[in-house]
């Protein structure tokens, strides 16, 4: 959520900024529900103020004449704080409302752009695998070794679904695994493992609600929401928080498995593993003083970057233009690993600085010395990595024309010191 105080201050170049990521003609009528808003509390205030004095002089007054007409007037004072307590309720609602559904703007080191077309690829690390026959799609090598069951998993829960059996199975818990690991011992993050199922007001404080209500899986009866990503327990952790600064920064890697609604039509989009309504990711997750949030944004990028050299995938690095930025973002990266048999580039991780944004939504605050007023920390989140394309990647890139796949030598040791797959 954006400062109010700075829309009201800069009108213009809020406006200006929101125009970049696409949004457009929101801020006048925010900043009318701004100030009908405060007019009200004024008024409101006011007339408190006066019925707390009737009240003093009811208690000191004789004569019953006099008294019945301050009580008159109590009466008709009272009945104008009602109307306008349920007006101002309406407006508070509708301002609320609307400060909900405003996007994040970006920094200014984001370039402008329309769309995902004008993003920056700015670089490409490691060689394309090339082979002396014709790669396979992972579909068709999980299908032939039996190590994606396509089929039991549509019949258990319906299309987007999947098994992963045996040695793909322990695949997909060794690259889990390795990737905490490296996070934890080389990175320094502290692992936490949070629910899957969070409360509605977790959703609003990192803002998937509600503007993407449609992607959510939501339990029928009670309150909860399946994760669409660690990021939301995670970040909702010290949500009503006013934390230490001595515990700045906080870095948090999380394994969770993850919930959406993948709206797609059938076709080369949908075959394999490359979307489900389910899959598991681990997640990197920052709290961070507002000076440190740019230093550590490119630092998250860099670590995300090192899991996938260390799983020998080549991959490339992109910056999202301004108007292909998430909602909630004010930077974003992406990383794309090659799959050799889908013949494209597939997203495996999205680093984003969310600067103040969430810590507005969820009042997540910090305090530079004990006499000082509390500030917002800045949130920052990147995937580190995604599955399964990740597991699309090593399959596709590894295999063999007599139908195995070689194991990334870093995944040896957590496959239990085997080599080979198949």
């Amino acid at each position: 959520m954006l400062d109010i105080k700075l829309i009201r201050e800069n009108p213009e170049k809020v406006k200006s900024s929101l125009k970049k990521v696409g949004d457009e003609g929101s801020i006048d009528k925010l900043l009318s529900l701004d100030e009908k808003r405060r007019n009200l509390l004024k008024e409101v205030e006011t007339l408190r103020n006066t019925r707390n004095t009737v009240s003093k002089e009811i208690g000191t007054i004789k004569d019953p004449d006099e008294r019945g007409k301050k009580i008159a007037r109590m009466k008709t004072v009272n009945d104008s704080i009602k109307k306008i307590e349920n007006d101002l309720e309406i407006i508070e609602n509708d301002f609320k409302t609307l400060m909900l559904n405003i996007p994040n703007i970006p920094l200014p080191s984001v370039p402008e752009g329309k769309d995902d077309s004008e993003n920056i690829t700015m670089e490409e690390k490691g060689s394309k695998p090339e082979f002396s026959f014709a790669p396979l799609p992972h579909w068709e090598i999980g299908e032939k070794s039996g190590g994606i069951d396509f089929e039991r998993g549509v019949k258990i829960s319906g299309t987007r679904f999947y098994i992963l059996r045996g040695e793909m199975a322990r695949l997909q818990r060794a690259l889990i695994t390795f990737m905490l690991d490296v996070h934890i011992k080389e990175h320094g993050f502290d692992e936490v493992y949070t629910p899957f199922m969070v409360k509605e007001h977790c959703m609003y404080g990192t803002g998937q609600l509600p503007k993407f209500g449609d992607n959510l899986y939501r339990d029928a009866e009670e309150d909860f929401y399946m994760i669409p990503t660690a990021e939301v327990p995670v970040t909702n952790m010290y949500a009503k928080e006013i934390l230490d600064i001595d515990t700045l920064p906080i870095k948090h890697v999380s394994y969770t498995a993850c919930f959406r609604r993948e709206k797609m039509s059938a076709g080369k989009e949908t075959r394999g593993i490359k979307r489900g309504h389910q899959f598991d990711k681990v997640e990197m997750v920052c709290f961070v003083k507002p000076e440190e949030s740019e230093a550590m944004f490119e630092k998250m990028v860099g670590w995300a970057e090192n899991i996938l050299e260390k799983l020998e995938l080549p991959y490339r690095k992109i910056q999202m233009c301004a108007g292909d930025l998430s909602f909630t973002a004010a930077a974003k990266y992406d990383l794309e690993v090659w799959a050799a048999g889908c013949s494209e580039w597939l997203e495996v991780s999205s680093i984003s600085n969310f600067s103040d944004f969430q810590a507005r939504r969820a009042s997540i605050k910090f305090k530079r010395s004990k006499n000082d007023k509390p500030e917002f920390v800045h949130t920052l989140n990147g995937s580190g990595v995604a599955l399964p394309r990740t597991m699309i990647a090593i399959i596709e890139n590894n295999q063999t024309e007599d139908g195995k796949i070689r194991i990334p030598e870093v995944l040896v040791p957590y496959m239990g010191g085997q080599t080979v797959i198949g």
